[in-house]
């Protein structure tokens, strides 16, 4: 178990997020509990006072100017969660549901929403008695369903995960020896408002990807080992003259990976250049690190920023409310979309070595890397699934940001769409894992044509750990199980420190 993580005076970023979304326990300190009872103050006299704010004494959204009498408020706040908890489809993971709530959370924690300290204790007792709620994966344009629907158990309405097994609100309530909360003015609003949905969803997307970036230098190195590639293109000196921080430490990468092996050694000036998608790697993957590094602080900005509607500034006796709108997700959306497309392009140049590594015309190798082809396809056809996903992936990066639609009765007339974009983006991340699980089987098999010895030590280490779960193939088998095991080391952080920890540094 991680060590515990505290919100208190400044925000976490997305990594510290993303480990509470892995099962770190988080902790709420003395400044952020300040901050909240302040904001809380504020609803309260405004409340007292009968004074209109929207979402505090008014309806919602188009219903902002209706009045509401202070006996109402407290349903209004139920009323909300219940009718925003409309979203469709296939579940949510619970990293993606605890990344939600931790992001609920470092929002409220700013001080500016004004939601009761009950809530907020409640939101903590599910993330660390682990009590996850059952979240509908669509159905939602920027915030709102996502949210409600973790709300819901608040209240002991809807379903929830505990102990591994899916049961109703109250029921996963009761588990923990907790009951269902009373809300008041404002906290139905709050707990549906706000980018946290979005910025948690990508701070997992972050996480995982911060992982794959790494594993795709590998196995670009495995490749291009195979194909005896020419070194000159990974040259300290020629990258430096290009001066991009991504392709620096992608070409750094390379030459720590391949540094040692005799049978490059021996390929050198067999060939002047080599095909692009093997000595562009480190311009290639280099820019997509870039955007990756691009998204991250975008993420970690909007974790700092107040996103809920409306805000409380002040004390309780000199209080100002405004309605703004800060959880609209422009910054988010466009994020999402941008790494849509920057991991897009790591599964588009995988693919293409993937297809020289099986292409006799090309590679040198056996055809599709059995000895006997002919009778046997040998891995023939991974070919075809890489092609098929990358396929996927073109249509999947088209942005979703540049279209818009209309909601609430004219009201909220333009629509980030942050949220279908982050969700977009977690799905061409398993397609782009996919295709490199893929490259890494491939590699694999054509690195058991050289000689074990004469490999770089790095290209060596990446391959045992392949190898204690795959045996390379002499003759056509079932390839599915073995894509799915590597794409499980792919996501295996044991996986990867055992090739950083043989090559002595991070990459």
């Amino acid at each position: 178990m991680s060590e515990p993580l505290e919100l208190d005076a400044e925000a976490l970023d997305w990594n510290a997020l993303a480990r509470v979304a892995d099962g770190a326990v988080l902790t709420i300190g003395a400044t952020a509990w300040a901050r909240m009872g302040n904001a809380r103050a504020i609803v309260e006299r405004i409340v007292e006072r009968g004074e209109r704010a929207y979402g505090i004494t008014t309806g919602l959204g188009a219903l902002c100017n209706v009045a509401l009498a202070p006996d109402e408020l407290a349903a209004l706040s139920r009323n909300t969660v219940q009718s925003h908890a409309c979203g469709v489809g296939e579940p949510l993971s619970p990293p993606l549901v605890r990344a939600i709530m931790a992001a609920q959370l470092q929002n409220y924690a700013l001080g500016h929403s004004g939601v009761s300290p009950a809530v907020a204790r409640g939101l903590l007792d599910l993330l660390n008695l682990d009590i996850t709620p059952l979240v509908p994966g669509s159905g939602s344009v920027g915030y709102l369903t996502h949210m409600a629907h973790i709300a819901l158990p608040l209240i002991g309405l809807g379903e929830a995960w505990v102990d591994g097994e899916r049961v109703p609100g109250d029921v996963a309530l009761a588990r923990r020896g907790l009951s269902p909360l009373t809300l008041g003015a404002k906290d139905g609003l709050s707990l549906v408002n706000g980018t946290p949905c979005a910025t948690g969803m990508l701070c997992v997307a972050l996480a995982r990807t911060a992982r794959l970036a790494k594993w795709a230098d590998v196995v670009a190195a495995m490749s291009i080992e195979a194909l005896g590639g020419q070194l000159a293109a990974f040259d300290a000196e020629a990258l430096a003259a290009k001066p991009h921080p991504g392709a620096q430490r992608v070409g750094a990468n390379l030459r720590r990976l391949l540094d040692g092996s005799a049978h490059l050694a021996a390929c050198q000036g067999l060939r002047t250049q080599d095909a692009l998608s093997l000595r562009s790697v480190p311009q290639i993957h280099g820019a997509s690190r870039d955007q990756f590094t691009h998204i991250g602080r975008q993420v970690d900005i909007e974790l700092a920023s107040a996103s809920d509607n409306p805000q409380l500034f002040g004390t309780p006796d000199a209080y100002r409310v405004l309605s703004q709108a800060n959880p609209h997700g422009q910054s988010l959306a466009m994020a999402a979309d941008l790494l849509t497309i920057a991991l897009a392009e790591l599964a588009g140049v995988s693919e293409r070595r993937i297809d020289r590594l099986v292409n006799p015309l090309v590679s040198g190798l056996p055809p599709f890397l059995l000895e006997n082809s002919g009778v046997h396809s040998g891995l023939m056809i991974v070919q075809y699934v890489a092609a098929s996903l990358v396929a996927e992936n073109k249509v999947l990066a088209h942005p979703m940001v540049v279209d818009n639609f209309v909601t609430s009765a004219l009201q909220e007339d333009h629509l980030s769409l942050c949220t279908p974009a982050a969700m977009k983006a977690l799905k061409v991340l398993d397609n782009v894992e996919t295709v490199l699980a893929i490259e890494y089987l491939v590699a694999a098999q054509a690195l058991h044509f050289i000689a074990a010895d004469r490999l770089a030590p790095g290209v060596a280490a990446a391959l045992a750990v392949l190898r204690r779960r795959v045996p390379p193939y002499t003759a056509d088998r079932v390839v599915a199980p073995d894509i799915a095991v590597a794409l499980a080391l792919l996501r295996d952080r044991d996986a990867l420190d055992g090739i950083e920890s043989a090559l002595a540094t991070s990459l």
